[in-house]
């Protein structure tokens, strides 16, 4: 079961067309509501618990069906700059290229997101 979501659809999808208009040049608080919003999306999409995607320093998602997490550092962790997961959750970037980005961490099974995105 996805988690509940904090992030009300129509806010976050407002947030996300103002960091596409803006170019991503936008005020902390609509990046944070577009970051956490497409983390939501993923969950949503791909419920589970063996793979931690974290956007700090907004949010993290636990997501992708598989062994189940609960405690200290998963298995599984994709970690990214906000701007960059925002541009892959969108289909602007693709997963072999945002992955090798010195400022993105991949590391444990199933961190491969490419199935699953973009989100919208």
């Amino acid at each position: 079961m996805p988690p509940r979501r904090r992030i009300a659809v129509q806010d976050g999808l407002a947030a996300v067309r103002a960091w596409r208009e803006a170019d991503g040049s936008v005020d902390r608080a609509t990046l944070a509501t577009a970051v956490r919003f497409l983390l939501e999306e993923l969950a949503e999409k791909a419920p589970g618990r063996s793979v931690e995607v974290r956007v700090p320093p907004f949010g993290a998602v636990q997501c992708i069906e598989g062994t189940t997490h609960r405690r200290g550092t998963p298995p599984a962790v994709v970690e990214m700059p906000a701007d960059e997961w925002i541009r892959l959750a969108l289909g602007l970037a693709e997963w072999s290229e945002i992955s090798r980005i010195p400022a993105v961490s991949v590391s444990g099974e199933r961190t491969d997101l490419s199935t699953l995105l973009p989100l919208l």
